[in-house]
């Protein structure tokens, strides 16, 4: 099993919308992948209620039986489709991926 853990930093405008609402627009577009995309075996979505200087606005954790089913992913079309409007309004990012 693969879990594939993503956190984004969100700028504070951007798309005319605000770092809240595309947080919004974001976890919504990413949890209707369940049950599209047939490798996505697991995916929650997180908006931030920390504070601190050092938290992340938003976060994706998601399953994965293998890693050619995270990659089949990465380059499914509904992804890609959620891919480009998170790039639009992202300011910073990180990844981890592991396997249990």
């Amino acid at each position: 099993m693969i879990k594939h853990i993503v956190m984004w930093k969100l700028k504070d405008t951007a798309e005319g919308k605000t770092k809240k609402e595309n947080a919004e627009i974001i976890k919504k577009r990413l949890e209707s992948l369940k049950g599209k995309v047939e490798e996505l075996k697991g995916l929650e979505m997180g908006i931030n209620i920390n504070s601190s200087d050092a938290a992340y606005d938003l976060s994706l954790y998601s399953e994965f039986e293998c890693q050619e089913d995270l990659d089949k992913y990465q380059v499914n079309p509904l992804h890609l489709e959620i891919v480009k409007y998170v790039k639009k309004v992202v300011q910073d990012r990180k990844v981890v991926d592991y396997i249990v």
